[in-house]
C-alpha cells in the first residue's frame, strides 16, 4: 500500500485537493477533522487538567483554546504534547483498516507534516502551493481572519519555498481547479505505474 502525505501552508487549497484524491477513490485520513473529532471524544479527559476553562459542556471548545493560547503561547507544546499521540494513534487505526482491506493506496492529510518530521512515514510526498498574493488573499477572505493572525500562523509554519524543495510532487492551485484536478490524476497513476515497475524489477 503506497502511503501519500499531502501538505501545504494556509490557504494553499490543500483540503480541496485532499478531495480530489478522495473523488478519484483514495481514501483519505484529514488530521485536521480527526483533531476536532478528538476534541469532542478522548481529547476531553486528556486537556482537561490543563486547560480546564476550555472544556465546555463535555467537549473541547476550538476558539476558548485559540484564546488561551494566544495569550500564553508557551502552551502551544504542551498542548501537541497532548493531542498528537492520539492523532497518531487515529492514524495508525486507519492505516491497518485499509491495509487490511487492500487498498493500494492512501492519503493523509497533514497540515504540519514537515514540522513535525512526519515525512519518514510516507513513502511520498505532496505539497500543494499557489502564489503568495493568492495564498493571502484566500486567507484573509475567512471570517475572523486578519493580517496580525495570518503572520502568526505562517510564522510557526515551514516557509513555502522550503516545502517544495522537500515535496516529491507539487500541486500549483493557482492555475485553477482542473488543472489542480488533472495534476491529481498525473499523480496517482505515476504512483501506480512506481509501483507496477517495482514489482517487475
Amino acid at each position: 500500500m503506497i502511503v501519500v502525505g499531502l501538505t501545504g501552508s494556509i490557504g494553499m487549497g490543500k483540503s480541496t485537493t485532499a478531495q480530489m484524491f478522495a473523488d478519484e477513490g483514495v481514501p483519505v485520513n484529514d488530521a485536521d477533522a480527526v483533531v476536532h473529532d478528538i476534541y469532542r471524544n478522548e481529547g476531553v479527559a486528556a486537556l482537561r487538567s490543563d486547560f480546564p476553562e476550555a472544556v465546555k459542556n463535555g467537549v473541547v471548545d476550538r476558539q476558548e483554546l485559540s484564546r488561551q493560547l494566544a495569550g500564553a503561547p508557551e502552551k502551544l507544546r504542551l498542548l501537541e504534547s497532548l493531542v498528537h499521540p492520539l492523532v497518531r494513534q487515529r492514524e495508525t487505526a486507519f492505516l491497518d483498516y485499509h491495509r487490511k482491506a487492500g487498498a493500494e493506496m492512501v492519503l493523509l492529510d497533514i497540515p504540519l507534516l514537515y514540522e513535525t518530521g512526519g515525512e519518514g512515514r510516507m513513502d511520498t510526498v505532496v505539497v500543494v502551493t499557489c502564489d503568495p498574493q493568492i495564498q493571502r488573499q484566500r486567507v484573509l477572505a475567512r471570517p475572523g481572519m486578519t493580517d496580525q493572525k495570518l503572520d502568526m500562523i505562517l510564522s510557526r509554519q515551514m516557509p513555502d519555498a522550503e516545502k517544495r524543495r522537500k515535496a516529491d510532487f507539487l500541486i500549483d492551485t493557482g492555475e485553477g481547479l482542473d488543472a489542480a484536478r488533472q495534476r491529481v490524476k498525473q499523480i496517482i497513476a505515476s504512483l501506480k505505474a512506481g509501483r507496477m515497475n517495482d514489482s517487475h524489477a
